[in-house]
């Protein structure tokens, strides 16, 4: 799943791909770098559940965990390889596999990028599940976000997703978001669905350090 827009890392699902942090040239050569996120998911007409992640970063390495984002009750570990290239425009992109386990168990390859340039940020993420214990259920997860953010503190954008964490009446949901950040922390508040049928409300806050 991005989850989540992206709470800290520029837009997620807190897993966007971010310059400063997956650069060497900006962070030296033998540090980590670490981020963490909490979703909850506010479903009308079905059950409310709250999805962690966790990523870390050394060089170009990219590791991640999620718990359900998949799916309910399913977890999944993730390692991938970070690529950015620009200045003033900027695209990070990190493909990724991964390993699903629990309510839905395969393999995923994935991906995560985002192109910046000045206060303006367009983000995806994705990825396909290859359920390996029935073939039927594969699919494939998109979080794709627009965000401006017009001073440091403050980011509003456009959201589209496609899931099966949780289900609706649209395939492919649609909403805005909000949120304000302080240093390392942000909070943000996505709203999906409103004027089409009956609201999806997503909080998610993270922080990295």
């Amino acid at each position: 799943m991005f989850a989540i827009a992206v709470a800290l890392t520029g837009g997620a699902s807190g897993q966007v791909p971010d310059a400063a942090a997956h650069d060497p040239e900006h962070t030296g050569a033998d540090s980590w770098s670490f981020s963490a996120e909490i979703g909850g998911y506010l479903v009308p007409d079905d059950q409310s559940f709250v999805s962690p992640t966790f990523s870390a970063d050394h060089r170009r390495l990219h590791l991640e965990t999620r718990y359900n984002y998949e799916d309910q009750q399913t977890g999944s570990i993730w390692a991938g390889w970070n690529f950015s290239v620009g200045d003033t425009l900027v695209f990070d992109a990190t493909p990724m596999l991964g390993g699903v386990f629990g309510n839905t168990t395969g393999v995923a390859p994935g991906y995560e990028m985002a192109l910046t340039y000045k206060k303006l940020e367009l983000s995806s993420q994705g990825e396909y599940v290859i359920d390996t214990r029935d073939r039927a259920g594969s699919f494939f997860y998109a979080w794709n976000e627009l965000v401006y953010s017009p001073v440091d503190w403050f980011h509003a954008g456009l959201v589209a997703q496609r899931t099966r964490a949780y289900s609706t009446e649209l395939d492919v949901q649609r909403g805005f978001s909000v949120g304000i950040a302080y240093r390392k922390v942000d909070f943000t508040t996505y709203v999906f669905n409103l004027g089409w049928t009956e609201p999806t409300i997503v909080l998610i806050a993270g922080v990295r350090f």
